[in-house]
């Protein structure tokens, strides 16, 4: 994954524009630039929190005689980070047609071991070892940056001891649990040098020479001195550094979260132009200019469509209009009455 600094033409671009500036496997920094802040806060947002990766949900234990308790040793394997590239063609265990978990919705993982020497034995995620037929040979395979080639530690076995038990990975994200999580971190960042005044310092004496500088105070330029403030001005630029928690890769967690966004839009405008056909009969906003029954006789204000019907709109599930209520007639005059 070796990028050179790159910059998309601002001339020739319609949307926004991305600028990275450093690339590896385990972080990528990059500038969003000509954007929303609403739209850049939304990339961080999906990017934490819903793309959907695989993680173990399920582990059945057949023997422990370790001195960790079951529950323990379940949630340690939890927080395992597994290769979720291709997790896409995995189903939420919601969405598939099997009783409990198949080769379509999880991958099945396996451990045993026992400690037959003499001294205490670390048992590791390289321990894991996945089982049954799966979507693609990675999918599912434990995470392992160290230099040993171990991975995270799961427990350790003393002298006779031994651990067997089976794990079932599932697809889901991290609003529903932190194992889901793509990314172990994202920094963002924007206005480096706070000239819209968003960042309040606290200081016992001089700002600038007690809180660092960021590191992007080069890539803008700074005040002028007594320079007037700029009421109108709003963030235009906005830096990312996506560090990877080992599932995806970082730049297939920023791809991912637009593709999220991308389904999330769709999704709306769906809804939105199958309410235009007329599949929506639930509660409708104001209606200008005729149609629709209960309005003026001129094509003038025609109310609110209520999913409880009547009285131009304004029936309310307890019957009558107006000041009717449950308890009786409200002080404010009687059903009915107009606005003068």
């Amino acid at each position: 994954m070796d990028y050179d600094p790159m910059v998309m033409d601002e001339a020739e671009s319609l949307g926004p524009v991305v600028k990275i500036s450093q690339a590896d496997n385990v972080r990528v920094k990059f500038e969003l630039s000509n954007a929303d802040i609403s739209f850049a806060n939304s990339l961080r947002r999906v990017m934490l929190a819903e793309i959907p990766i695989i993680a173990i949900d399920l582990v059945e234990i057949e023997e422990n005689s370790s001195v960790l308790a079951d529950e323990f040793i379940a949630h340690r394997l939890g927080l395992i980070p597994l290769n979720a590239e291709g997790a896409e063609s995995l189903l939420y265990s919601r969405d598939c047609d099997c009783d409990n978990y198949c080769e379509n919705c999880s991958v099945k993982l396996v451990l045993h071991a026992k400690c037959t020497g003499g001294e205490n034995m670390s048992i590791s995620a390289r321990d894991l070892v996945p089982a049954g037929d799966r979507m693609n040979q990675t999918l599912g395979t434990p995470v392992i940056r160290d230099e040993d080639g171990l991975g995270p530690l799961i427990l350790k076995l003393r002298p006779g001891q031994e651990i067997k038990l089976e794990c079932i990975a599932k697809k889901g994200i991290a609003k529903e649990h932190a194992k889901w999580a793509p990314s172990a971190a994202i920094g963002f960042e924007y206005d480096p040098h706070n000239k819209l005044h968003h960042i309040d310092y606290w200081y016992e004496s001089d700002p600038k020479t007690e809180w660092p500088p960021s590191e992007y105070v080069d890539w803008e330029e700074p005040p002028a001195e007594g320079e007037p403030f700029d009421y109108d001005a709003v963030p235009n630029r906005f830096y990312y550094n996506v560090e990877t928690s080992g599932p995806l890769p970082p730049d297939g967690i920023v791809t991912e979260g637009i593709k999220v966004i991308q389904q999330k839009l769709a999704g709306l405008i769906h809804e939105l132009t199958e309410g235009e056909g007329g599949g929506y009969d639930g509660p409708r906003s104001p209606e200008y200019g005729g149609g629709g029954g209960g309005g003026g006789g001129d094509g003038g204000y025609a109310g609110y469509s209520t999913s409880y019907g009547g009285n131009g709109g304004n029936q309310s599930s307890w019957g009558g209009a107006g000041g009717t209520t449950p308890y009786g007639q409200t002080p404010y005059g009687g059903g009915g009455s107009s606005w003068s």
